[in-house]
């Protein structure tokens, strides 16, 4: 069952966790859009997940086969979604900087990256029992 023990089943769980962190976060910026005073939240991990696996830069990874071993290459750490203020600006009078417009189109944007996501565990669900199954 290496398939749900592994680092990429491990990230995709962790960015499914993000999605519905963000979506959270998103629903609570759209309730307070008239809120005097209120800062959006938003929710980082995208970056910070492509920060870990260095994709930034072609790296060789090593094979290891016993967990003492030093790893080479590509980072195995999966980042924890964090939740930020952004308290930088104000778009309305009252202090209050939810532009209901951008919160609406991240959370389309949220909702079709946790479709994708889900797609992706049962893509790998059913191939693993098709492998088990021995059947095309």
């Amino acid at each position: 069952m290496k398939l749900l023990n592994g680092i990429e089943f491990r990230r995709l769980e962790t960015a499914i966790q993000s999605a519905e962190t963000r979506q959270k976060v998103i629903s609570d910026n759209i309730a307070n859009v008239d809120t005097p005073n209120f800062k959006r939240s938003e929710v980082l991990f995208e970056d910070l997940l492509a920060d870990a696996m260095g994709t930034n830069e072609k790296k060789i990874a090593g094979i290891r086969t016993n967990a003492r071993h030093i790893p080479i290459g590509q980072s195995s750490s999966i980042p924890t979604p964090e939740v930020v203020l952004d308290e930088n600006n104000s778009i309305n009078n009252n202090g209050n900087n939810v532009d209901i417009d951008r919160e609406m189109t991240l959370l389309a944007k949220n909702q079709l990256a946790y479709n994708f996501y889900i797609q992706q565990v049962n893509h790998d669900a059913k191939m693993m029992t098709t492998a088990i199954e021995g059947r095309a």
